[in-house]
């Protein structure tokens, strides 16, 4: 398991380098986002760590050039800002998970082999949603013929609504089956997630497939629509 770690301390760049390797990690660093950025183009990852605050770039720059450069690795930004409009930020500019500092190694690496396990393909199910097609094999999304490229929790998001098309999913579900137990956030992030989804599979085709339900809970439309 190859890991892309993005710190400017260097200290702990280096505890965490060799916690990873100890856990079997093969872990790679930059110090810097630009330097980030352009290792994460020359390499693979099976996930990225992402702290915030580092010169050149920062973190949440860093996470939304990847993205819109088409780059889905899981990202967890690994930062001492603990605010929730923070953690909204980071989560809205694509990151996958978001842990504060101090933290605790176990659970550093805990949430890593869950974002890597959510990202290796499954069994392949393709369904079709109007005009809306979900590829769980390839973890891929098309709507129109056009492909949208989507985050991992955004996918898992998306085709756990997909399961189960016009039944209500409440936001306590979706943690539970999207989320890791190492979670410890409120389920309003579930929100987020969703708002981001409507962004890209809805406001630009003209949909609204995605619908809210009364109550804290939301559904995908069989009819894609």
């Amino acid at each position: 398991m190859r890991v892309l770690l993005m710190d400017d301390d260097i200290r702990l760049v280096e505890l965490l380098r060799q916690g990873l390797r100890s856990q079997g990690f093969a872990v790679d660093t930059a110090n810097d986002g630009l330097a980030g950025i352009a290792k994460a183009a020359a390499d693979t990852y099976d996930v990225i760590i992402l702290d915030v605050m580092m010169p050149g770039l920062n973190g949440y720059k860093v996470c939304a050039h990847l993205r819109a450069s088409g780059d889905n690795t899981p990202i967890l930004m690994l930062t001492a800002k603990d605010g929730e409009y923070d953690e909204a930020e980071g989560l809205d500019t694509g990151a996958d998970d978001y842990l504060t500092k101090p933290f605790s190694f176990v659970v550093l690496t805990a949430r890593l082999h869950a974002l890597i396990r959510r990202a290796r393909p499954e069994r392949q199910i393709v369904r079709h949603f109007g005009d809306l097609e979900i590829d769980t094999g390839a973890r891929r999304c098309r709507r129109a013929d056009t492909d949208i490229a989507l985050t991992p929790r955004e996918f898992g998001v998306l085709a756990l609504l997909a399961a189960t098309p016009d039944v209500a999913v409440s936001k306590a579900d979706v943690l539970e089956q999207v989320w890791d137990s190492a979670y410890e956030g409120g389920p309003n992030i579930v929100e987020v997630y969703v708002s981001a989804l409507r962004r890209k599979i809805d406001r630009p085709f003209g949909r609204a497939s995605i619908e809210t339900v009364p109550g804290g809970a939301y559904r995908l439309r069989s009819d894609g629509a």
